[in-house]
């Protein structure tokens, strides 16, 4: 068996106040201590019986370009860098009171979030945290993009990505590998910021999609390179599609040890990933029943 830490909550509340960058909308969410086991979850407080939705994979609502999550009407969206906050610094149970549907997009990483949590402070709690352990290779996906769970000796949890746009795009090709860990989340990936080329760009606006969110507000590249901003790390695009892993595999709702690689894989092969990780994990206890 590895070794198990015990839960951790906020010590006090905290918040975030922004505007969502799909809705245009002002949002505030807050941070508020949880108890013991209860995992994360949101509270819609703007509607009526303040609706709870868990940070579940069985609550994701399949998105482009985002994680939503929904219990019945109520939603939130646009959560994974909240939820990459989190698990970045290992809060188990915590409550995110929120009075609109989208998350703030902030500067379009996890920094303002993650501040909020390290103000806020973390409290111990005495249970331990549940593990998943990776036994087998689980893979989703194909050839072009994929991402795969291998077991890891370490007892740790350990991410790599392969970001690969090609020789002729500014972005190019990007490979990063890190084990996931507080101060590393802090150092490395907090900071690193949602990023789309321009033509992307310019096709959501005109469908109305982000129309007050400037090309300096997050990454946008043209064939030169950033748009009216600078980059934060040389391969901040792969350590943000990382940060964005990170908040996907947190919908497990359970701490995943082992080694975890993807190859240009989004939101969506991130769920489904998962989603046979907790099958797996389904299917090893009837065996162990039976």
């Amino acid at each position: 068996m590895y070794k198990r830490r015990k839960q951790q909550t906020i010590a006090r509340s905290a918040a975030v106040e922004g505007v969502g960058y799909w809705s245009g909308q002002g949002v505030r969410v807050e941070f508020r201590p949880a108890e013991p086991d209860s995992g994360i979850v949101f509270v819609r407080s703007d509607l009526a019986g303040r609706p709870r939705i868990p940070a579940n994979v069985a609550q994701r609502t399949d998105t482009p370009r985002r994680t939503n999550l929904h219990v019945g009407e109520a939603t939130v969206d646009m959560v994974e860098h909240v939820m990459a906050a989190l698990a970045g610094l290992q809060i188990d149970n915590c409550e995110i009171w929120a009075n609109a549907a989208e998350m703030p997009g902030c500067d379009g990483s996890s920094k303002a979030f993650v501040e909020a949590l390290d103000a806020a402070g973390p409290l111990a709690q005495e249970p331990l945290r549940e593990q998943r352990v990776i036994r087998d290779v689980i893979r989703v996906g194909n050839e072009d993009s994929w991402i795969e769970a291998r077991p890891c000796c370490s007892g740790k949890t350990v991410l790599q990505y392969e970001l690969d746009y090609g020789p002729r795009n500014v972005i190019g090709r990007q490979v990063l590998e890190l084990v996931l860990a507080p101060d590393v989340f802090r150092r490395e990936l907090a900071c690193c910021r949602t990023f789309t080329l321009k033509a992307e760009a310019e096709a959501m606006q005109r469908r109305g999609l982000g129309r007050h969110v400037a090309f300096s507000d997050l990454l946008v590249f043209d064939e030169s390179g950033p748009i009216d901003n600078q980059l934060r790390f040389p391969d901040e695009c792969v350590r943000h599609k990382m940060l964005d892993m990170a908040g996907d595999l947190a919908l497990a709702g359970c701490e995943l040890i082992g080694r975890f690689s993807a190859f240009r894989s989004g939101h969506h092969l991130n769920a489904e990933l998962v989603r046979a990780v907790l099958a797996e994990r389904a299917t090893q206890s009837l065996k162990r029943c039976a």
